[in-house]
């Protein structure tokens, strides 16, 4: 009885994690989600107002357009790598003993990506004002 409730232990531990596996995937896709949306709305309420105001600078729209594939282009990195880091996870599970990998995090390379994103709005909205 001792070592079956020991290998009870260990499945319930197995499920929860797969679990927690789940709850991390769906976040990410969440966030891959709200990258992609506000890349691509934000070249469409750049282009709607641009077209109600008359203003037909392309060097502008030129950078908008970049920050929008920036955005959809980190969205759908974050997606692919999430996918990946999942399915390397749920091998783990499976395998007798578990082995903990310390993966590289993915919340710090969207952080950075975005990051990047963000200085080169900055750089762009600073160069219009010179």
């Amino acid at each position: 009885p001792p070592q079956r409730m020991s290998n009870a232990n260990t499945e319930l531990a197995k499920t929860r994690n797969r679990a927690a596996a789940e709850r991390t995937t769906l976040a990410w896709i969440r966030t891959a989600l709200a990258l992609i949306s506000f890349g691509f709305g934000l070249d469409k309420i750049i282009d709607a107002i641009r077209d109600a105001g008359g203003d037909t600078n392309s060097r502008h729209d030129i950078g908008v357009q970049l920050m929008s594939m920036g955005f959809i282009a980190v969205g759908i990195f974050t997606l692919l790598i999430a996918i990946r880091q999942h399915k390397r996870e749920l091998m783990r599970l499976r395998s007798d003993p578990y082995l903990y990998r310390d993966d590289p995090s993915l919340s710090i390379a969207t952080a950075t990506a975005v990051l990047g994103i963000g200085v080169m709005a900055f750089l762009l909205l600073l160069s219009s004002l010179i």
